[in-house]
């Protein structure tokens, strides 16, 4: 039994509960995955999305579901080494992967060289909407997990003021395109467990951002909430519960797609 089929098989038993039944449950609960669906997936080398790569894998083999899926990768600019182990952890996990090129760092970093993340982010959803719906697939599959939901929420509500979070199931910018994120019930400590029992050496990414040469506001969450779950630890279960349980005659103001709308007492 090669690599690629031993993870399938730590997935069907020995992460069942915590991966497995997780994934299944986001894809039946938002209607993720319909007949005639052609689905590509998303893959950035990293842990979360190499962990959807094989969830999919493992979900094809249920002849109920009538859906095609592909594995497709925008190289925003890694260096030849972070290739060259993405190339070899794809091959290792039995992931036939495409994989096409893109200048998305290059250019972020020239026109804000103190904070590209914004416009880096938004050129790679473009880049990537785009090919994919050139390739003619109909529905996206992003590796977002719960720490994600939760991280986003609190982003959002700090920097941005607003209550806003990645939602399981939305539309592209351009309306050809759904977005799903079956990994929304998934913990990133459980990936990162699955991730290291079935030593799987996850591609690092080569971004000077995320490799923590400059601070950026989710790492700020991230130590943020650490601290918090020690005084609580289910403290970001609650946050994400709550972006499932909000109460609009509670709340002074929100949108309903572009229309602004005002509680009043």
């Amino acid at each position: 039994m090669n690599k690629g089929d031993l993870v399938l098989e730590s997935i069907r038993t020995t992460y069942r509960k915590k991966i497995w039944s997780k994934f299944v449950k986001a894809v039946k609960e938002f209607n993720l995955i319909e007949d005639g669906d052609k689905i590509a997936v998303g893959v950035s080398g990293g842990k979360d999305s190499l962990l959807l790569c094989k969830l999919f894998q493992e979900l094809k083999k249920d002849r109920s579901k009538n859906f095609e899926v592909a594995f497709i990768s925008m190289n925003p600019g890694f260096g030849a080494m972070d290739m060259d182990k993405f190339k070899q952890n794809l091959q290792e996990l039995d992931i036939p992967c495409e994989i096409f090129e893109s200048n998305v760092w290059e250019v972020a970093f020239r026109e804000d060289p103190e904070g590209p993340c914004f416009l880096c982010a938004k050129m790679r959803r473009g880049v990537l909407y785009n090919k994919v719906e050139e390739l003619g697939y109909n529905k996206l599959a992003l590796g977002h997990h719960f720490d994600d939901v939760v991280e986003t929420s609190l982003i959002n509500m700090f920097y941005a003021g607003t209550i806003k979070t990645m939602i399981p199931k939305v539309a592209s910018t351009s309306g050809k395109l759904s977005l799903i994120r079956p990994m929304v019930y998934i913990k990133e400590k459980d990936i990162i467990a699955y991730t290291k029992r079935n030593e799987i050496e996850a591609m690092s990414c080569g971004c000077p951002i995320e490799a923590g040469k400059v601070d950026s506001k989710r790492k700020e969450i991230k130590n943020l909430l650490a601290s918090l779950e020690e005084k609580n630890p289910n403290i970001k279960q609650s946050i994400f519960n709550s972006m499932k349980n909000i109460n609009l005659e509670y709340i002074m103001g929100y949108t309903r797609g572009n229309k602004a709308e005002k509680d009043e007492e």
